[in-house]
């Protein structure tokens, strides 16, 4: 009854992933990143990170990883930290250790226990348009902020 379910989306394991390009611990990158391929960050990313929505491509934030801007991609894992936001047109991963300042656009995710998140979680269809969800977005905040002050 309460036995382990065997999905393609049941484990969080970034060990899974294959990387052509690997941000290396000590390094800090200030710019936007605009991917072809599936990326690891180890280190420091100052500024926005965008893959294709077309583009079957993995973002991994690892534990000491950091980026400042927002990430766009199909599959975004989170072990890290990020200050922004993040759009994953398929899925989005937190693992335990992540801590993510900033809104969350997703059509799937999954969550570890103790995983941080100061923002707002928004599942959208893979299928809408980013003026929409963005859109809903602002409704959402602004519902928020008026509930908060109303109270």
């Amino acid at each position: 009854m309460f036995g382990k379910k065997k999905t393609n989306h049941t484990p969080l394991v970034m060990s899974q992933e294959k990387f052509d390009t690997l941000i290396g611990r000590h390094a800090e990158i200030h710019g936007c990143l605009r991917l072809q391929e599936s990326v690891r960050i180890d280190g420091k990313v100052i500024g926005n990170i965008e893959a294709p929505k077309d583009a079957t491509i993995s973002v991994v934030i690892g534990p000491n990883g950091e980026v400042q801007g927002d990430v766009f991609a199909s599959r975004i894992i989170v072990a890290g930290k990020v200050s922004g936001n993040i759009h994953a047109f398929e899925r989005v991963e937190l693992m335990a250790s992540a801590l993510v300042q900033g809104d969350i656009k997703y059509a799937s995710m999954a969550v570890e226990h103790g995983a941080k998140l100061l923002g707002l979680l928004l599942q959208v269809d893979a299928s809408d348009a980013p003026t929409r969800s963005d859109r809903d977005a602002q409704d959402a905040i602004r519902k928020a902020q008026t509930a908060g002050s109303a109270g």
